[in-house]
């Protein structure tokens, strides 16, 4: 169940630049090892595609919207939490996958894992007054 519609690419040049390239080459830049996670828009229904850092354990992925500690939360946050059918790619593999809010004690293991894959996370939650959302990305149901 691909996701469809129209690809609207960021007007972040930094976001433009590192899916370009993910989507050539299946790598991040500078040898980052990212995701490229792609949402339907909460307001326009255009399809956004935003990198991230790679943070998986047994199939299911994190998506840490930390937005470098900034106070407001990505647009892709807004996005997975009104369309959750998202889709990943992880290198050559493209996965549909669904978003949800991970809480409690289970956040609390996947902060860790995502602050282990990326040390960065560490920081950019002391910048900000927000706690930083951590969605789980899993295959549908049944799948």
């Amino acid at each position: 169940m691909a996701l469809v519609g129209t690809y609207e690419p960021s007007t972040v040049p930094w976001v433009r630049e590192e899916v370009e390239h993910l989507e050539q080459t299946g790598q991040g830049l500078r040898g980052r090892a990212v995701v490229l996670l792609t949402t339907v828009g909460a307001r326009s229904g255009l399809l956004r595609k935003t990198p991230l850092m790679r943070v998986t354990h047994a199939g299911v992925y994190a998506a840490v919207a930390s937005t470098r500690g900034g106070d407001a939360h990505p647009h892709w946050y807004a996005n997975a939490l009104a369309h959750p059918a998202v889709e990943l790619r992880d290198g050559d593999q493209v996965l549909d996958l669904i978003a949800r809010e991970a809480t409690g004690a289970e956040r609390g293991r996947w902060w860790s894992r995502a602050c282990t894959v990326f040390p960065s996370y560490v920081e950019y939650q002391r910048r900000t007054s927000r706690r930083i959302p951590l969605l789980l990305l899993e295959p549908p149901r049944g799948a």
